[in-house]
């Protein structure tokens, strides 16, 4: 199950029998000026995996923001969520974020990217 709404996604899953696994979580989001990187978005992934609370924040430059499902997996995992398991089933509600990141952070198709990001 998950729901968006500009800034926020929600997403849950519930463990189908004893070997599966459980998170409850959220995806919290808005611009924000870095120092170093300039424009760009943090992101506060919050929440439970199977019973545990977590929070975690991360900052993604304006060119690297739509990668934002890559890092929330990878903490989600860090966390206790099965390394074969993905956050990113939820792709209806992905597209509704990515383009409303797009839309926060006024990214358009052809804009440039660092090339210390690419490394």
């Amino acid at each position: 199950m998950a729901t968006f709404e500009p800034g926020h996604l929600h997403f849950e899953r519930h463990a189908l029998n004893k070997g599966d696994y459980s998170f409850n979580l959220c995806i919290d989001y808005e611009v924000v000026q870095d120092p170093k990187e300039g424009k760009g978005m943090l992101f506060t992934l919050h929440g439970t995996i199977e019973g545990k609370d977590m929070t975690e924040a991360f900052f993604l430059p304006k060119d690297q923001a739509f990668d934002f499902a890559r890092y929330a997996t990878h903490l989600a995992q860090k966390h206790g969520m099965p390394k074969t398991a993905s956050i990113g089933s939820v792709h209806k509600y992905y597209d509704e974020m990515f383009e409303d990141v797009r839309k926060q952070l006024d990214i358009k198709s052809g804009d440039p990217v660092k090339p210390e990001h690419l490394e």
